[in-house]
C-alpha cells in the first residue's frame, strides 16, 4: 500500500477550531461496514451499547508541554553563537529531570547550549526558573533536555510557564488560551503525562459517563501517554517503511481481568479513541486474552490488520495520509472509511481534536 491510497480533499472550513458545546452535543456518524450511515449526536452513544459491553478510556492528563524559550549566546559569540529564540514541545520524559522535545529552530542547536525558558521577571523565584541543557539530539531531529529543576519542582515549573500543545493544524490559525486549558483535557483524566489529548474522550460529559452506567456499560480506564509523534506526517511514500514513534502506556492486572470477563460473558468492547485502541491490541495476545501491560508501544496498523481487543471504536475524524486514517480504513474497511469521510465533508462535520465523532464497527480483515 502507498500513501496515496489514504489521501482525499479535506477544505479548510472543515477544521474545528473550537469544540461543541456541551461537549456531548457534537454529531456522531455510526459506520457499520455494509450498512447505510448514521447521522446521530454523541449523547445517543447509549443507543448503540448493550448491558455488559465496556467502554475503555485512556485516562492520560495533557500537560501544558509548549515551552517558549532562548538559547544562551555562546562564548564565542555573534554570527550562530547569538542568542536565539526557541519553541520546545516536550515528547517523552527518559529521567525525573530530562525530557525529549521538538524544538524548533533545532539545527541551530547544539549539545551543551543552555536554553532559559518562562519568564524574566520571575527569575528571582526558583520556581520561575526553567533552564535546560541541550545534551543530545536524536535522530529523527529530537533534541534531549537536561532541565536543573527536577520532578515535582520540574512539574510546576513547567504547568506555570508551559502553553497546552494544541495540534499544529489549529495552532496555525490561533492562538492557544485560557479556554484551551479546559476544552483540550477530558473530564476523566488524571494521569499526567500527555503532550496531546486522546481527542475521542473529549466529547464526554459527567451525564453522559452517568447514563452509560445506567445502561449497564462498564467504564475502564487505561494510560497512554500521548506524545507529540502523533502530528509528525508520514513522509515515506510505501507505508510499510514508516516507524511510528513509542508512547508509554499501561493496562493494570485488574483491567485486564475485567476486560476479558467482559469478552467471556458476550460483552464488547469498545475502545474510545485510537489511543487506547492501540494500547490494548498492544497488550492483547493473539489468543485473544488481554496481559498487564507496562511498556512502550510503536504499535503501526494499518489495513490487512487483524484485531484482537477491539469490537467498537469511537473515534473522531482524521488528516488525510495520517496514520491514525490508516487504523479506521483497518478497523473498518478502507472502502467504508472512504464513503464515511466524503458523507462528512459533504454533510457538514467537522474535524479533527475539537470536531465531531464517529462510532466504527469492526469489518473483516481486508486482504492486502
Amino acid at each position: 500500500m502507498r500513501l496515496s491510497d489514504f489521501d482525499f480533499h479535506l477544505p479548510d472550513e472543515a477544521i474545528a477550531l473550537r469544540p461543541a458545546e456541551p461537549r456531548d452535543s457534537a454529531r456522531l456518524l455510526v459506520v457499520r461496514p455494509g450498512e447505510a450511515l448514521e447521522d446521530r449526536i454523541v449523547r445517543e452513544l447509549p443507543d448503540f451499547l448493550r448491558p455488559g459491553d465496556a467502554l475503555v478510556f485512556n485516562d492520560t492528563r495533557v500537560i501544558p508541554a509548549r515551552l517558549i524559550g532562548r538559547r544562551a549566546a555562546r562564548e564565542t559569540g555573534g554570527g550562530d553563537g547569538s542568542p536565539v529564540a526557541v519553541e520546545a514541545t516536550l515528547h517523552k520524559r527518559v529521567t525525573p529531570d530530562r525530557w525529549i522535545a521538538f524544538m524548533r529552530p533545532g539545527k541551530r542547536l547544539k549539545e551543551g547550549d543552555r536554553i532559559a525558558f518562562g519568564h524574566d521577571a520571575d527569575r528571582a523565584c526558583q520556581l520561575g526558573m526553567l533552564d535546560a541543557t541541550v545534551v543530545a539530539k536524536h535522530e529523527g531531529g529530537e533534541i534531549e533536555l537536561a532541565f536543573d529543576l527536577s520532578g515535582v519542582d520540574l512539574d510546576l515549573a513547567v504547568a506555570a510557564h508551559g502553553e497546552m500543545p494544541l495540534p499544529p493544524y489549529i495552532a496555525a490559525r490561533r492562538a492557544e488560551d485560557d479556554r484551551d486549558r479546559a476544552d483540550y483535557q477530558t473530564v476523566y483524566a488524571r494521569e499526567d503525562g500527555s503532550v496531546a489529548a486522546p481527542t475521542a474522550g473529549l466529547h464526554f460529559t459527567p451525564q453522559l459517563l452517568e447514563a452509560l452506567k445506567e445502561k449497564g456499560v462498564g467504564l475502564h480506564f487505561v494510560t497512554l501517554h500521548v506524545g507529540a509523534g502523533t502530528f509528525l506526517p508520514v513522509k515515506t511514500d510505501v507505508i510499510a517503511e514508516h516507524r511510528m514513534h513509542a508512547e508509554f502506556g499501561e493496562v493494570t492486572a485488574e483491567i485486564a481481568d475485567a476486560l476479558n470477563a467482559v469478552r467471556a460473558a458476550g460483552g464488547r468492547i469498545v475502545c474510545v479513541g485510537t489511543t487506547s485502541l492501540r494500547l490494548l491490541e498492544s497488550a492483547t495476545g493473539e489468543d485473544g486474552v488481554v496481559r498487564p501491560f507496562a511498556d512502550e508501544t510503536a504499535i503501526f496498523i494499518t489495513p490487512g490488520y487483524r484485531f484482537r481487543a477491539a469490537d467498537v471504536l469511537m473515534t473522531n475524524f482524521h488528516l488525510p495520509k495520517s496514520t491514525l486514517f490508516m487504523l479506521v480504513s483497518a478497523f473498518a474497511g478502507r472502502e467504508t472509511m472512504k464513503a464515511a469521510y466524503a458523507h462528512a465533508i459533504e454533510t457538514g462535520y467537522r474535524f479533527y481534536s475539537y470536531g465531531d465523532g464517529s462510532l466504527l464497527f469492526r469489518a473483516e480483515p481486508e486482504q492486502v
